[in-house]
């Protein structure tokens, strides 16, 4: 049995647990502002989701704690950002992906 508390935006949208790690396409995409980007973390660590820009700067960071099992969605705003593509990454233990999504205005 697990106790899960909402932190932020990020919230647990499932009480099952995943087999395997998972960074899914953001919805929608593209969008304006707002699209949610869902993960799925099969073991309990550190969880990190960032947003890139196209040079690689890091523009906003949704998540970095951490995060028992399960499936999670957070949504991200982009309004103070301009029209373009970004990247967003997860980490968690030795998982890594990364998705790309379009803001347009």
């Amino acid at each position: 049995c697990f106790n899960m508390t909402v932190i932020d935006n990020t919230n647990n949208i499932s009480n099952i647990i995943p087999k395997q790690y998972s960074l899914n396409q953001n919805y929608p995409n593209p969008f304006n502002p707002v699209t949610r980007i869902n993960f799925e973390i099969p073991k309990q660590g550190l969880v990190s989701l960032k947003i890139y820009d196209v040079l690689g700067r890091e523009v906003k960071s949704l998540v970095n704690e951490v995060k028992t099992p399960g499936v999670y969605s957070v949504d991200f705003n982009g309004t103070e950002l301009s029209s373009g593509v970004y990247f967003y990454k997860l980490e968690s233990n030795s998982f890594s992906d990364i998705k790309k999504m379009m803001l347009i205005k």
